[in-house]
């Protein structure tokens, strides 16, 4: 009970009944940013470009050929209502345009900063790797070659042999 009592009064507690979290408003945000985009790429495709000229031929055509009494919007009078509705489209399609735009710039900031740390790494690692591999090189020079320990080994073989010959004379002169 005393918990429930603590835990009812503190200020990060949720209060009431709604099933709404705190990173709600983040993920309207992101869903709204993903529909700007969706109506960016689409206005940006020949068939929005099409469609919208079908469109306005349509209009035009009803509005200039129909019936007087069928047409609503009057070509002598500059089709006032396809100037209105067009004015309206590119009204909220500037806007959901700068939208898309602004959250693709995010997202090359966002990767770019990603290059940018990627880059830094690999060149970190080169460079150990360079490092490691003029280490190896020292390390080498400073180790006998196969042909030094040869040499070395016939030094030896020949001194054992003269060795051996004096120690055969020293024998045959006492014997």
């Amino acid at each position: 009970m005393a918990r429930a009592d603590r835990q009812g009064s503190r200020s990060d507690a949720s209060r009431g009944g709604g099933s709404r979290s705190a990173a709600s408003p983040t993920r309207d945000r992101d869903r709204f940013g993903r529909f700007t985009e969706v109506v960016a790429r689409g206005m940006g495709t020949p068939w929005f470009l099409l469609g919208l000229t079908m469109f306005v031929l349509l209009w035009m055509g009803w509005n200039t050929f129909a019936p007087a009494n069928l047409q609503f919007d009057r070509a002598d009078y500059g089709f006032i209502a396809l100037t209105l509705v067009l004015s309206l489209q590119a009204s909220y399609a500037a806007p959901l345009i700068l939208l898309a735009q602004n959250r693709q710039d995010d997202r090359d900031r966002v990767q770019i900063e990603q290059d940018r740390q990627r880059a830094e790494r690999n060149l970190a690692d080169t460079e150990y790797l360079a490092r490691e591999v003029v280490a190896l090189r020292l390390a080498m020079s400073d180790m006998a070659s196969k042909e030094f320990i040869r040499s070395e080994l016939r030094a030896l073989v020949e001194e054992l042999d003269a060795r051996d010959a004096d120690e055969d004379e020293g024998a045959n002169a006492a014997g």
